[in-house]
């Protein structure tokens, strides 16, 4: 636990709530004090739904502090059982809460008594592990619970379907264009002669979760969250899952080819072979392969770019712009610490070096060092290169409004990888629409801003220097100012004169 002011992933309760408010009549009760009770503005803020089951707060005062929670937090409980009628009311604390070290346990144990609702407790270590571990481990709970249930009422689903079906795991609210994702991904299965089984937890109904075996196989399309309910279905029902994620054309079609493998592996019977499926999707229908081969593509080869996400987009994005467009990688990174082996071993050999960090400055110090032509990041990346005069095209939660679109705008699947051509070619600034903007006006003609992105110390620009800095065209405006900026503090240079721009200029050869 720690004090930030921005953060990647959020606290382990967020996770929780995530799960709970993305199932259909499940309700999330969070014991806490005011002031962590802020998910439901955010999740009415950001996604785009007419109806969603809000959470409620089972507020930590003073007098919960003299007398102790249990008698609140079970009335809580009970009433919501009585107002709501849910199929299930998960309990979580949060990392404030969990300081009193009640027995949580006790409480939902007796509030179980008394509702007609199932009553759990988020199995969740609030100091251990973040957001997106919290979610996980949620959506494994509550599959757990109900596929147990089910065996000791004898209604558990083991008969599989007549024709190849799958589960989707891991699509939940407030994820990066998830619900986009989920359809793009219920178009390719159908075209493969696939039928969808389940989708959770967005969306889900948790009654429905004792029909999870009824599926061939599973679909975990993101690593952050539905790993653990797939391998806990592989263990305990025989079922294999996918967990290629399907972005990209080279990882499409790796995913596509896994699938026919699972499928042949499982039905001896029949030959199931996709190659004329990606044949035609990907001469026909994604336009990104033709697109790496135009003029306009081979203009961005060897350009300079970061990647920063969480560890699916981000390992994702790092091989797309390699290996499908000829853009060089500087740094790849990602904020998922708890994943760090398996991101290093992905991006091997297709970055010069991998970040891992949770702390967004330190993602700022590498992107001002490294000067890429583009980013490709989350929100925060999105702020540092508007300070940095860098283009960021974002790939990657966490993120604001703009990145809840309302239009179709997937980014697996074989439309998905026209979403990211565009994303990509847009996010480059090109030269010669900067230069003509400077010759009839536009985005350019604004002072130049000349804040560093470093707190260390503060630099002046003269009046003089300001003006001969607006001559520059803008495509390479900000790379002068950078190196100009980065030689006076080299030289413990204050005031940035005309003098000093041409002393940086001659230090570098140009």
């Amino acid at each position: 636990m720690k004090l930030a002011y921005w953060m990647y992933a959020g606290p382990a309760h967020i996770g929780t709530l995530r799960v709970a408010s993305s199932f259909k009549n499940v309700h999330a009760i969070m014991h806490a004090p005011l002031g962590d009770d802020y998910f439901n503005v955010m999740r009415s803020m950001l996604e785009r739904e007419r109806d969603f089951t809000p959470v409620t707060t089972s507020i930590v005062d003073r007098h919960v502090l003299a007398r102790g929670s249990q008698e609140k937090v079970v009335e809580n409980i009970t009433r919501k059982d009585k107002e709501d009628h849910p199929d299930l009311i998960l309990l979580t604390p949060t990392c404030t809460s969990s300081i009193l070290q009640e027995d949580l346990q006790n409480f939902v144990d007796r509030a179980a008594m008394e509702a007609n609702s199932d009553v759990l407790l988020a199995d969740v270590n609030h100091y251990r592990v973040n957001e997106l571990q919290a979610a996980d481990r949620t959506l494994e709970q509550i599959v757990r619970f109900y596929i147990q249930k089910a065996k000791k009422q004898n209604s558990l689903v083991t008969n599989k379907t007549i024709r190849p079906s799958v589960n989707i795991l891991g699509i939940f609210t407030l994820g990066f264009h998830n619900q986009h994702d989920c359809r793009e991904l219920k178009i390719l299965l159908n075209d493969l002669g696939i039928e969808v089984n389940e989708v959770i937890p967005e969306g889900g109904s948790v009654l429905n979760l004792k029909n999870l075996p009824k599926a061939w196989f599973n679909i975990v399309p993101y690593r952050e969250i539905g790993l653990m309910t797939a391998v806990y279905l592989e263990k305990e029902h025989q079922m294999p899952y996918v967990d290629i994620t399907a972005m990209g054309i080279i990882q499409t079609e790796a995913f596509i080819r896994q699938i026919a493998k699972v499928l042949n592996f499982l039905d001896k019977s029949k030959n199931y072979n996709f190659d004329h499926y990606i044949d035609q999707q990907t001469r026909f229908v994604s336009q990104a392969a033709w697109f790496a081969r135009s003029i306009d593509c081979q203009n961005l080869t060897g350009k300079k770019a970061v990647v920063f996400g969480d560890a699916t987009h981000a390992v994702a994005m790092t091989k797309i712009l390699v290996r499908e467009m000829g853009i060089r990688v500087a740094c790849a990174g990602t904020y998922c610490q708890h994943d760090a082996d398996w991101f290093r071993e992905q991006v091997w050999g297709f970055c010069d070096e991998v970040l891992i960090t949770d702390d967004h400055t330190q993602v700022g110090d590498m992107i001002a060092r490294v000067e890429p032509s583009a980013i490709f990041g989350t929100q925060m990346e999105r702020h540092v290169g508007k300070r940095l005069d860098i283009p960021c095209g974002v790939i990657s939660a966490p993120v604001h409004i703009q990145n809840f679109p309302l239009g179709y705008r997937p980014f697996l699947g074989y439309e998905g990888t026209n979403q990211i051509a565009d994303l990509v070619y847009n996010s480059f600034t090109l030269g010669m629409e900067d230069h003509l903007l400077e010759i009839f006006g536009g985005h350019d003609s604004k002072e130049v801003i000349t804040k560093s992105l470093s707190t260390q110390s503060e630099l002046n620009w003269t009046i003089d220097a300001i003006a001969e800095l607006n001559k520059i065209p803008g495509f390479v405006r900000g790379k002068i100012k950078r190196n100009t900026e980065k030689f006076a503090r080299q030289n413990s240079i204050t005031d940035i004169s005309v003098d000093v721009m041409y002393a940086a200029k001659e230090s570098v050869g140009a």
